[in-house]
């Protein structure tokens, strides 16, 4: 029996309501009822998990996120990320060990949450995707649940503070699983998972009600939608200014 899991989301629906969030979620029938999968999503705020995992919660499924390591350094996240037996990444020390517990999760028959740009998009435009999500699904030939959030982006994200603003609008997409297997290309059952999870990026962005409140509210919009984000270029031009190799590519 679970008890950590069932209050954070508890407390995450009653932070909804308090807020007023108007959270909008398509195709969760889409994520299985039973059984293994990776649920798979852009990265656009901090709390893209939260709201990736409201959807799941509706086909009654609890999902394990893969997260960076230092968000167990203190201990009282440590505590609630190993009672929902969130799956700490180290990538500089032992990545394997992250995936070896992800795979072994979804041989229990456990939905993985993963996002496979493995950073947040400052431009909110998914980069190409890294092919650990692929590979991971393959080692238990379990399902690629693709998603899309926008609008999280508006509440906390990377170089902004947090945003106090009630009634803001969320919307989850989940589309179709790509069925896996061993023998697949992992680069191409990326991309193609990628493109899904832009396809449902744009259904998202077009049914968004809400615009920015003027000028200086246009941040949160990514260039090509006449918001003033970064470009996908201008990010990647300043993560190599940095000596960072990753993300790349960045698909539209």
């Amino acid at each position: 029996m679970e008890t950590v899991y069932p209050f954070i989301e508890a407390f995450a629906k009653t932070t909804v309501r308090v807020m007023g969030y108007d959270v909008r979620t398509t195709g969760e029938d889409n994520i299985p009822v039973s059984g293994p999968g990776i649920l798979a999503s852009n990265h656009i705020g901090y709390l893209d998990f939260v709201f990736t995992g409201i959807a799941a919660n509706k086909r009654g499924r609890r999902v394990r996120f893969l997260a960076k390591r230092e968000i167990w350094d203190k201990k009282v996240t440590r505590f609630l990320m190993n009672g929902m037996r969130h799956i700490p990444v180290d990538r500089d020390s032992d990545p394997a060990k992250a995936y070896a517990e992800a795979s072994a999760a979804l041989h229990r028959g456990e939905i993985i949450g993963m996002f496979p740009e493995a950073t947040i998009s400052r431009s909110f435009v998914p980069f190409r995707g890294k092919t650990g999500s692929a590979r991971l699904a393959q080692s238990a030939s379990a399902p690629l649940i693709p998603a899309a959030v926008w609008g999280t982006q508006r509440i906390l994200t990377k170089g902004r503070p947090k945003n106090p603003q009630r009634k803001l609008e969320i919307v989850v997409n989940v589309g179709e699983p790509i069925q896996t297997d061993p023998s697949d290309d992992p680069r191409a059952l990326t991309d193609e998972l990628m493109q899904s999870i832009g396809h449902l990026l744009k259904q998202a962005q077009d049914s968004y009600t809400q615009q920015p409140s003027g000028d200086d509210d246009r941040w949160w919009l990514p260039a090509h939608l006449g918001g003033t984000a970064p470009t996908p270029e201008e990010v990647e031009d300043e993560m190599r200014a940095r000596g960072r190799s990753d993300p790349s590519d960045p698909v539209a």
